[in-house]
C-alpha cells in the first residue's frame, strides 16, 4: 500500500485523472503492471477482461484510450527498438490519436480570443465543418482576404491542463519505475518522460510548429522542389496555427501518382535525398514523415506537413553517424566499435561486448551497400541482446530514416537508401567546405585568437618578472628557455590569428 500512498499524496491535484489511468489500464489487462510498480492493490485488480490476448496490444489500445500524452509516450516508446522487440516496436507504431470532430461553436470562444475577432470577419470565408480531427486540434479551412487558401489548426479546448496533469502522473510512475523495478530500471524511464515532456510542451504550443515550419523553409531556400507551407503569422497564436492549404496526393499509392502525372521515381529520389540533408547537413529533420505528413504535388513535388515533431543533430552526432556508414562500407569492424562504444557509453556494457557486436554487423553487412531498414533491424535486437542503449535523438533519426525508406520503396520498388547515401556524399563535402560551414569556426577561432594577443602584453610582463626574479634569486631550473618558447607562441599566435581574420573576411 506504502507505495498507493505515495502516489496519491504526490498525485492528489490530479487523483481523479489517476483513478482514470489505473481503471483503464486494469480494463485492458494491465493491472499486473501497476501492482508491479505499486500503484494499486491487488483488490481493484482484474485481469480476466477478455481482450485481446497480446500484452503488446493491449498496452497499445490502453494507451489510445488514454489520450495524446499517452499516445506520445507510446510513440516514443516506438523508437526504442534497442530496448524493445520487434512484435511490441509494430503494435505501437500502429498508435494513433483517436477523437472525435466537434462543432465549431465549442471551440468559438478560443478562437475568438485568438484572432481577436470572429474568424466569419477575419478570413474572407471560413468552413465551419472540420477537414480533418486529432486528439490535440483539429483543422478547418479558410480563405484570406487577398484570395489565399488556408487551413486553421485549432488546439482542443482544455487540454493544455489535462495533459500537464497526465506528464505530472507519468513522472512520478517514471521514478517508481526506476525503484521498484530493475527491469524496468534498465529502459531509462525517467529520461523517456523527460523527452515526453519536451515533446508534449512543444507540440502544444503551435508557434513552434510555425517556427519548425520556418526554419525548414530556409533550410531549403535552393530545393524549389520541396514545399513547406507558409505560416501567416498575423493570426497565428498557441492555440491557433494558420498556414497555406496544399492539395496534393499521398505517397500511398504508385497508380494513384501516375495517374495524377506525378513520377514515383523522381519522388522517391527527391524524398531520400531530403531527408539525408536534414538529417547530415541541416541537422534538423523532420520526426515523423509517415504518408499522412507528406503530400506529392505536380511537377515531381513533395510537401512537407505536421512539423510538430521536428529531431535534431549536433555537427558532431553528424560527424558519428557518416563515420557509422564509411564503416560498414568499408568493413571496417574497428571503426564500427568506436562509433557504438561512443552511442552506448552510458549503458556499461564493457568495450569487448561492444566490439563483438560490431565484427557481427561488419560480417552481416558490410558489403559496401549499406541496406538501411535490414540494418537496423538486425542491429537493434543484437545490441538488447549485448545490454546495449542508444541516445533518443539517434533512434528518432534512425526511425525517421526507415519510415522514409518504407514510404519511398512502397511507391518505388527499385528505390535505395544506400545509393541516396552515396549522392549525398558529395553533398555533404560541399557543405563542409562552404564559407557558410567554415564562416563562424573561423570568426570563433579568431575571437580566442585575438583574446590571447589582449593578454599578450600581460604575459609579456609576466615573463620580465620572471626573468628578474631568476638573476635575484635562482631557480633549480633555468626558466628562460620555457618563457622563450613561450614569447614565441604569443607571436605566432598573434600572425595566425591575423591571418584567420583575413581569411574569415575573405571567406564573407
Amino acid at each position: 500500500m506504502s507505495g498507493v500512498l505515495k502516489t496519491l499524496i504526490v498525485a492528489s491535484r490530479d487523483h481523479r485523472r489517476l483513478s482514470e489511468i489505473i481503471a483503464v489500464a486494469s480494463r485492458f489487462g494491465l493491472g499486473a503492471t501497476l501492482l508491479r510498480l505499486g500503484l494499486t492493490p491487488d483488490g481493484q485488480i482484474d485481469a480476466q477482461t477478455g481482450e485481446p490476448a497480446t500484452l503488446a496490444k493491449r498496452t497499445r489500445l490502453a494507451l489510445e484510450e488514454l489520450g495524446p500524452t499517452f499516445v506520445k509516450l507510446g510513440q516514443i516508446m516506438a523508437t526504442r527498438s534497442d530496448l524493445l522487440p520487434s512484435d511490441w516496436i509494430a503494435e505501437l507504431e500502429l498508435l494513433h490519436s483517436r477523437a472525435p470532430m466537434l462543432s465549431f461553436e465549442t471551440l468559438r470562444a478560443d478562437v475568438e480570443t485568438a484572432l481577436g475577432e470572429p474568424p466569419e470577419t477575419a478570413f474572407a470565408a471560413f468552413e465551419p465543418a472540420p477537414i480533418a480531427a486529432a486528439s490535440m486540434a483539429q483543422v478547418h479551412r479558410a480563405t484570406l482576404h487577398d484570395g489565399t487558401e488556408v487551413v486553421l489548426k485549432i488546439r482542443r479546448p482544455g487540454i493544455r491542463p489535462q495533459m500537464e496533469a497526465d506528464l505530472r502522473l507519468i513522472v512520478h510512475l517514471a521514478h517508481l519505475a526506476e525503484a521498484n523495478s530493475a527491469e524496468l530500471r534498465r529502459f531509462r524511464p525517467v529520461e523517456m518522460v523527460q523527452q515526453l515532456a519536451e515533446a508534449v510542451l512543444e507540440e502544444l504550443d503551435f508557434t513552434s510548429e510555425g517556427r519548425n515550419a520556418d526554419r525548414l523553409r530556409a533550410d531549403f531556400a535552393d530545393e524549389p522542389r520541396l514545399v513547406i507551407p507558409k505560416i501567416h503569422w498575423s493570426w497565428t497564436s498557441e492555440t491557433v496555427l494558420v498556414m497555406d492549404y496544399v492539395a496534393g496526393v499521398p505517397p500511398r499509392d504508385r497508380a494513384a501518382l501516375v495517374a495524377a502525372g506525378i513520377e514515383p521515381r523522381a519522388i522517391a529520389a527527391l524524398g531520400a535525398d531530403v531527408v539525408l540533408d536534414m538529417v547530415l547537413i541541416n541537422g534538423r529533420f523532420h520526426g515523423d514523415p509517415h504518408p499522412g505528413n507528406l503530400l506529392c504535388l505536380p511537377d515531381n513535388r513533395i510537401a512537407l506537413l505536421d512539423l510538430g515533431l521536428i529531431g535534431h543533430v549536433s555537427p558532431r552526432r553528424r560527424e558519428e553517424v557518416i563515420g557509422f556508414v564509411q564503416s560498414l562500407a568499408t568493413a571496417d569492424a574497428a571503426q564500427l566499435g568506436e562509433v557504438l562504444a561512443m552511442w552506448s557509453a552510458g549503458s556499461g556494457v564493457p568495450r569487448d561486448a561492444v566490439q563483438t557486436a560490431a565484427d557481427r554487423l561488419i560480417v552481416r553487412h558490410g558489403s559496401g551497400a549499406v541496406q538501411l531498414s535490414a540494418l537496423v533491424a538486425d542491429m537493434m535486437p543484437l545490441l538488447r541482446d549485448q545490454g546495449m542503449t542508444m541516445p533518443p535523438d539517434l533512434l528518432l533519426m534512425f526511425k525517421a530514416l526507415i519510415t522514409i525508406d518504407g514510404v519511398l520503396q512502397g511507391i518505388e520498388p527499385q528505390f535505395d537508401l544506400a545509393a541516396a547515401l552515396h549522392r549525398a556524399s558529395s553533398r555533404i563535402l560541399m557543405a563542409r567546405l562552404s564559407p557558410d560551414h567554415w564562416g563562424p569556426l573561423l570568426q570563433a577561432l579568431a575571437w580566442e585568437v585575438a583574446k590571447i594577443g589582449d593578454d599578450a602584453p600581460r604575459l609579456v610582463r609576466a615573463a620580465i618578472r620572471r626573468l628578474d626574479t631568476a638573476e635575484t634569486a635562482p631557480l633549480p631550473i633555468d626558466p628562460r628557455p620555457a618563457i622563450a618558447a613561450a614569447a614565441r607562441w604569443i607571436a605566432v599566435a598573434i600572425l595566425l590569428g591575423a591571418s584567420i581574420i583575413g581569411a574569415a573576411t575573405l571567406l564573407r
